[in-house]
């Protein structure tokens, strides 16, 4: 792939940041983490941001790391001769712990964070200015706030990539077809152009090989940044769909009847 199409996009600011999000979406407590559940999770979304060159920092490697050694650990058997000599094996517990503690403080700096930034945008607005028509920025704002956001459509990504079994080519055959984004883009374009009804994600991705995966999941994304396209979903956790910016929530509303 060319290192042209290479993102590099701050979706989330730290490691912290990813685990709460997947905390909040699992709608769980901290204080009750499923650590086998969000372990996968997280490498689920490692995994999909390393297949489209996302700059994954050292630190996401190092939590990873961290949680897959508390789930090791959940997963060793105990030797009751330590509780006989009233010794006390509570390793993962002051691991799982310590990482509570750590995501109770970054929620609570975050949310300080949050309310700060609103505080500053509320007197932001206290300077006048003369009227003006925005109306033709309109056409720059990719997502509406009840639609869904970036992390969503990569989460469903890193879920495609986990259930598909891929079918490699072979090593001694030459593959002649070398496609493009921006001919990817083209052919999602008539796709999704062409289409009365929303599109659903899933339906997009047409090769079962990783290199068209991640071309179609990089145009998808090109054609976001350019307002061609919008991304719905009618429920939580539910199918994803497509449609173009003229077609609007008619085609998802069109899908659902």
């Amino acid at each position: 792939m060319s290192d042209k199409w290479k993102v590099n996009l701050d979706i989330f600011e730290g490691p912290l940041d990813l685990l709460l999000h997947l905390i909040n979406r699992m709608e769980i407590d901290i204080y009750d983490i499923p650590i086998k559940e969000i372990t996968g999770q997280y490498l689920n979304y490692l995994h999909a941001m390393q297949m489209l060159q996302l700059d994954v920092a050292g630190e996401y490697l190092v939590m990873a790391a961290t949680l897959m050694s508390i789930k090791s650990q959940l997963l060793l058997p105990r030797n009751e001769s330590w509780e006989d000599e009233g010794e006390e094996f509570n390793v993962e517990e002051d691991s799982i712990e310590k990482l509570q503690q750590k995501l109770l403080e970054y929620r609570k700096f975050k949310y300080v964070s949050t309310k700060l930034t609103e505080n500053r945008e509320s007197r932001e607005q206290y300077f006048s200015k003369p009227h003006e028509d925005l109306t033709h920025l309109q056409q720059f704002i990719p997502l509406e706030t009840e639609e869904l956001e970036l992390s969503d459509l990569i989460g469903a990504f890193g879920e495609l990539l986990k259930r598909k079994e891929w079918l490699d080519p072979n090593p001694n055959t030459i593959d002649l077809e070398e496609i493009t984004v921006n001919e990817k883009i083209e052919w999602l374009e008539k796709k999704i152009f062409s289409s009365i009804q929303a599109v659903p994600f899933r339906l997009l991705f047409t090769k079962p090989t990783k290199k068209e995966y991640v071309v179609t999941f990089l145009a998808l994304l090109e054609m976001i940044k350019e307002n061609k396209v919008t991304i719905q979903q009618s429920e939580s956790f539910g199918e994803i769909y497509l449609s173009s910016v003229r077609q609007g929530k008619k085609g998802l509303s069109e899908q659902n009847e």
